[in-house]
């Protein structure tokens, strides 16, 4: 008995190898992250279900790319949301358009993460699921909501970051920003040498986070197999629910909230929206990137859904990098459901306004970077006290999982701006009347 056991651990051992170097190779030759992505996944699967509690030491792997995620966000979260706020330029265009766009998009957000919630409650995802070590975890209290109130405000900033308190450290952020903006309009010299720190630190930060991200088809590897070999073909059930509760939510988001916003608000015909910003859809659909669909999506509100060009361009980049609604609202909001139910906590009214709270302020600024989903995932869990490991399997159907992401958070960018230059229209209107 214990000859097959020592024989099985080291063929697990030497499988392991093997895999890694299969999703290197993978990597390397199709230049497709998400191919990597996948077949660590799958081979994760297959050896979990296989090796069971032989191939358990790959736990240490799969924590340790976590420990990675943990430490990137906090200079990522400060970093992201002041360059995002000085990237407004001046109080003119905050005032105007930018306030009214920086309102829809985390107005949207904010729907989405009920949605989400609702769909993963639904769904019951993560229900009768193991995770190793769920019998080690205590849940931390969450006190009461004038405590928390006090506590989303940095008293000690550098007490804040020393503690992950993300969202203490994103008010921070804020305040920095915005003092950043007045000062730059002021006196320019006085601040220029801060202002290249901070844009020079996000070019850093960002660097450091696409070498993390590097790293996650391994991580998923790991983290699958010991997933799988825990929860055996549960696991795969699991993940197929986890894929169709996000791509149900979106579709949601897409059908109810965006099309209620183009026909009330915008006062437009939502079929024609959609088709006018269709080729912006099926490139982020497919790209994967909201970033990338950027010069399709201003395209396609300028010419088809006759946006003003100055409101095209200034909605659309904000709309990358502020009040993503998939990454930084719905999904978030599902996988808290999901690492909710694999450590059999029960979360109560106040956890979900928690939840709906937190996804608003920590979409500010960090959507538009690599592995926005994750980051704000992060924050979310971290507030609300849920273990961040706990994302670990979900992390594995990522590529699938971040198409149909993309293309709601694209769709939500666009609805913005539509919503914008109508509204700015019929107050340029009214002013012309009046006069």
């Amino acid at each position: 008995m214990n000859i097959n056991i020592s024989l099985n651990l080291i063929l697990a051992i030497i499988l392991s190898i093997v895999a890694f170097y299969v999703i290197y190779l993978v990597k390397s030759k199709t230049g497709k992250f998400s191919y990597s992505t996948l077949t660590g996944l799958t081979i994760g699967l297959v050896l979990g279900v296989i090796f069971k509690e032989n191939i358990t030491f790959l736990e240490v792997v799969g924590k340790g790319y976590i420990s990675l995620i943990k430490m990137i966000v906090v200079p990522l979260v400060m970093v992201s949301i002041i360059t995002s706020i000085i990237r407004l330029k001046n109080l003119d265009t905050l005032k105007s358009i930018g306030l009214k766009t920086i309102g829809i998009l985390l107005g949207t957000t904010g729907i989405a993460t009920i949605i989400g919630l609702i769909i993963g409650r639904l769904f019951n995802l993560g229900k009768g699921l193991n995770y190793v070590g769920v019998e080690e975890f205590t849940a931390r209290e969450i006190p009461a909501f004038s405590k928390v109130l006090l506590d989303f405000l940095p008293s000690n900033p550098v007490a804040s970051i020393v503690n992950n308190q993300i969202i203490p450290i994103v008010i921070f952020s804020l305040f920095i920003a915005i003092a950043l903006v007045i000062e730059d309009n002021k006196n320019p010299e006085k601040v220029k040498a801060f202002k290249d720190v901070i844009l020079s630190t996000y070019e850093l930060v960002l660097s450091i986070t696409r070498i993390i991200l590097q790293f996650i088809p391994y991580g998923v590897f790991a983290l699958i197999t010991t997933a799988a070999a825990s929860n055996g073909i549960d696991t795969i059930k699991s993940l197929i629910a986890v894929i169709l509760a996000v791509y149900i939510a979106c579709a949601l988001q897409i059908g109810l909230v965006h099309s209620s916003l183009i026909a009330f608000v915008a006062r437009k015909n939502p079929i024609k929206f959609f088709k006018d910003i269709a080729p912006a859809q099926v490139v982020a659909f497919t790209s994967q990137s909201s970033y990338g669909t950027l010069p399709v999506t201003i395209k396609s509100l300028i010419e088809n859904a006759k946006v003003s060009e100055n409101v095209a361009s200034f909605v659309a980049p904000l709309g990358s990098t502020i009040g993503m609604n998939a990454c930084g609202g719905l999904y978030p909001a599902i996988v808290a459901i999901f690492v909710a139910n694999v450590f059999n906590l029960d979360l109560t009214m106040y956890h979900y306004f928690l939840i709906v709270i937190t996804t608003v302020i920590s979409s500010i600024g960090i959507a538009g970077v690599p592995g926005a989903a994750t980051m704000s995932t992060t924050v979310v869990l971290s507030t609300v006290g849920l273990p961040i490991e706990g994302m670990a399997m979900v992390m594995a159907v990522d590529a699938i999982i971040d198409m149909m992401r993309t293309m709601t958070n694209v769709t939500g960018s666009a609805v913005a701006a539509v919503v914008v230059d109508e509204t700015e229209k019929r107050k340029k209107q009214r002013i012309k009347a009046k006069v």
